[in-house]
């Protein structure tokens, strides 16, 4: 909170050249240099950690991982060079962290949440 988001970076899946229709995880990197990763876990909770962007890797037959700050179109890209202004965790006891909210100045907010496993992210 209280950081300008400066960067964002997302991974995607590739195979037989159509890419995932969400990012499998993505990256905020704010005006301190400072990653925060929001992606999904096997568990289907929401998973968030301070981690820098992991590198592109492929999968064989089951295509690649292409990671970048130019590989689609998703909420926080709407909000590049904003700062936010606050995060909401929400959780349940016996599955953990269900969803996240990002709010900025404009009273807008992103949710992250996980959705059949895959990350989902909502204006």
């Amino acid at each position: 909170m209280g950081r300008q988001i400066s960067r964002v970076v997302a991974s995607w899946h590739i195979c037989e050249g159509e890419r995932s229709e969400a990012p499998l995880d993505v990256w905020l990197i704010d005006s301190a240099g400072e990653s925060t990763r929001i992606t999904t876990g096997s568990d289907q909770c929401l998973i968030v950690e301070s981690t820098p962007p992991h590198e592109p890797y492929d999968l064989g037959e089951w295509g690649r991982i292409e990671v970048g700050e130019d590989l689609g179109d998703h909420p926080f890209l709407r909000h590049l060079g904003q700062t936010v202004e606050s995060v909401a965790e929400f959780a349940l006891p016996e599955q953990g962290r269900t969803h996240l909210e990002i709010g900025f100045p404009d009273g807008r907010r992103v949710r992250a949440d996980c959705h059949e496993g895959d990350l989902r992210l909502t204006r």
